[in-house]
């Protein structure tokens, strides 16, 4: 897990669009054209209310591309070395923008296509509108990866068995949940989950505004180039 997660967000403001020192086709992407992709180190869109976000933010990265049918269709090819260090987190973002105490709901729906190799976790990546607060949902995981803070017990909520983790990565609190088995398509209703994380813990406050949902894949290694297929993905509250 990275001990600075919020640079994903501002270096995206601060950093300019740039290209990778070694880009590559998008060969992996569907036979039909992508209506969107992109090699670059930034590389952003916005489809279907969906902010697309290539992301690369890590260091010693290696290539990634980045390509879209649709906001709820996207996949993605990197080439990551086998080191320590996340690489990138490539995302479909939803802005929510309610406090948990005025969400009556908050559901999604994922089904994924993941590699069996390399280090990664398919996850949601849930932010506060001040970034005080991160709130993780690892759906699954694989290789060498794992979560900030110390373990915290085992919970259901939301329609999954999770382990959950507190810590901090120095610029804001990190609440990790991490299923106890491996799944790549399901429901997750994310409204009990922050109500568990602010009443029943009391570990953020029940007034906090929920600003982006983020899905996507938190990428350690992928050596030799694999695939990241998200066949479908829907984020809707209210």
């Amino acid at each position: 897990m990275v001990t600075s997660k919020l640079r994903k967000v501002t270096m995206a403001v601060l950093a300019p669009t740039m290209a990778l020192g070694a880009t590559v086709g998008l060969a992996s992407a569907p036979a039909s054209a992508a209506v969107w992709s992109s090699c670059d180190r930034w590389g952003s869109t916005s489809l279907d209310g969906y902010r697309l976000y290539n992301n690369i933010w890590g260091s010693g990265a290696g290539s990634q591309c980045v390509w879209a049918n649709s906001g709820t269709d996207w996949g993605v090819w990197a080439d990551h070395p086998n080191t320590g260090g996340i690489k990138s987190y490539p995302n479909a973002t939803k802005t929510i923008n309610k406090t948990i105490d005025s969400l009556g709901w908050l559901t999604s729906n994922y089904n994924v296509s993941v590699p069996s190799s390399g280090a990664y976790n398919t996850s949601y990546d849930i932010w506060d509108t001040d970034h005080q607060y991160e709130i993780m949902l690892w759906v699954n995981y694989n290789g060498a990866v794992g979560p900030i803070g110390s373990h915290q017990g085992n919970v259901t909520l939301g329609g999954h068995n999770w382990n959950v983790y507190k810590g901090t990565n120095g610029a804001n609190q990190v609440f990790s949940f991490l299923r106890t088995s491996d799944s790549h398509s399901g429901t997750v209703n994310v409204k009990p989950i922050l109500n568990w994380i602010a009443y029943t813990k009391g570990w953020m406050p029940g007034n906090e505004t929920i600003g982006d949902v983020q899905f996507g894949y938190e990428i350690t290694s992928s050596s030799g180039g694999l695939d990241f297929r998200t066949n479908n993905l829907t984020i809707n509250g209210g």
